[in-house]
């Protein structure tokens, strides 16, 4: 009998070292490592489509792919509001990661880090929504970990009730419990029940959500909601939807919860949309563009009364995160804040936003069959593409058979391709298949921007109608996107 060896007397071969990756990989080794050992399912698709990359950055606003192809960066699902390692955060990291003394994680120690985010977040919040006066922020490393705290809190400070309200198309996060508030049955259905248990009405419909109040304020613990539903598809409610939401939460005592990881510190031309709206929430979720593109960083902000609620005196271990509050982190996220104010970004975003959905739309009003829809809000738009399935030969529709929603992603995946080959780094909506968005960095230069909605233009002059990009992707490729697709 061979006794196993003790660990430490084994040394492990790693196959790959970190300082051997700054040269690169060779050819397709990245993707076929991905496809074996992450993600294979994604990274097959992306792959089968001829744009799963690796990308090499050339600037903060555009890309090359592995053939060398040049692309305008409008994707990063609005995580990039700088671009790609924009050299101001670069050279404020560099200096930080040589001056800072203090220590990384300082979970049981005051930090100076996390205490100045933490005012200067309470202090951008409360200059829009004066309830947050005596707010108090909880630190997180994700927007779905932010929207797992706001869930605690409201919770915490409602404990009779058990359910919440959220809205068809959101899309909160997929961990459990922001699983739960994104009402999608492809995410859901392998992990039902989920938990909190939710009501869910169609966005922009206030009297749906006065009337399901009215008979229900006792279990409701608070409504959860997207100023604009970004994974939806960029749709922005009625007017008035928001603050009439505010009102009706008020008069029944239900608490409002607003999910600005996406729309939030200027990505729609304002540094808050729910409160320039005129809805002041209980409590507030952030995310992506605080970690400057650099660093995973969430934040949830919520009044100081239900702070208190779930962080009692010695029970203030009641909800915690191990690298919530890294000094690394609270440093990029200063930095970013500090770089969307010194620079003009969210009149920036605002003023080109509205520049560049003027251009969009009228794209659209020439090329009405391929694209059917522009929706934009500041530098968040959504370009949804006709239906690629109705025009085929018979013979070709029978040979695909799939349900709607797969032939939509089809679409989708198809326009994907086509913009990427015309130039645009786009990302897909996922809670609207035939949806593409375009999330430009702010900081991106006004002839870049011409550039890109001129790429736009061309790709839908090159299609003309959705279905012949459908011919266009080579035989060998259709097979194996329809494969994965089984």
């Amino acid at each position: 009998m061979t006794l196993a060896r003790r660990h430490d007397e084994v040394d492990p071969v790693l196959p790959y070292a970190a300082s051997a990756l700054l040269d690169g990989l060779p050819g397709r080794t990245a993707v076929t490592l991905e496809e074996r050992y992450g993600n294979g399912d994604l990274t097959a698709v992306l792959d089968a489509l001829g744009v799963a990359g690796p990308f090499r950055v050339e600037s903060p606003w555009e890309l090359r792919d592995e053939r060398g192809r040049h692309l305008i960066h409008a994707a990063g699902y609005a995580a990039l509001p700088f671009g790609e390692a924009y050299p101001p955060l670069l050279d404020f990291v560099k200096v930080f990661l040589e001056r800072n003394r203090e220590a990384g994680l300082p979970q049981q120690s005051a930090s100076i880090w996390r205490a100045a985010l933490e005012a200067n977040l309470v202090a951008l919040v409360s200059r829009f929504a004066p309830s947050f006066e005596d707010g108090r922020v909880l630190f997180s490393n994700s927007g779905a970990e932010a929207v797992e705290a706001a869930i605690k809190l409201a919770r915490a400070a409602r404990p009779k009730a058990t359910a919440f309200v959220n809205f068809r198309s959101a899309y909160h996060g997929k961990t459990h419990g922001a699983l739960a508030l994104t009402p999608n049955s492809e995410y859901q259905a392998p992990f039902l029940p989920l938990s909190p248990r939710t009501h869910t009405v169609a966005y922009g419909d206030l009297e749906a959500v006065e009337t399901l109040l009215a008979r229900r304020a006792r279990e409701i613990v608070a409504v959860v909601v997207e100023p604009v539903q970004g994974e939806g598809g960029v749709i922005t409610p009625p007017p008035g939807f928001l603050a009439g939401l505010g009102d009706a939460a008020r008069r029944h005592d239900v608490l409002v919860v607003v999910d600005e990881i996406q729309t939030g510190l200027g990505r729609t031309g304002e540094w808050f949309a729910s409160l320039a709206a005129g809805l002041e929430p209980d409590i507030l979720t952030l995310a992506k563009p605080l970690g400057g593109g650099l660093v995973p960083v969430g934040a949830t902000i919520a009044r100081g009364e239900i702070v208190r609620a779930l962080l009692p005196g010695f029970a203030s271990k009641r909800h915690s995160s191990t690298f919530a509050g890294g000094s690394l982190a609270m440093a990029v996220a200063l930095r970013s804040l500090d770089l969307i104010r010194e620079e003009g970004l969210v009149r920036k975003a605002r003023e080109d936003g509205s520049y560049a959905l003027e251009r969009l739309q009228a794209i659209q009003r020439r090329f009405p069959k391929f694209i059917q829809e522009v929706r934009g809000a500041g530098m968040l738009f959504g370009i949804q593409v006709q239906p690629v399935i109705g025009r085929l030969p018979l013979g070709t529709r029978r040979l695909l058979k799939y349900d709607d929603d797969t032939l939509a992603q089809l679409a989708s995946a198809l326009a994907l391709r086509a913009f990427h080959l015309g130039g645009v780094h786009a990302c897909v909506s996922l809670n609207n298949a035939r949806t593409l968005r375009l999330t430009p960095a702010l900081t991106l230069p006004r002839p870049l921007l011409d550039e890109l909605l001129d790429r736009v233009e061309r790709v839908a002059s090159r299609h003309r109608r959705a279905w012949t990009m459908l011919p266009r992707l080579p035989l060998p490729r259709l097979a194996r996107l329809m494969r994965l697709s089984d």
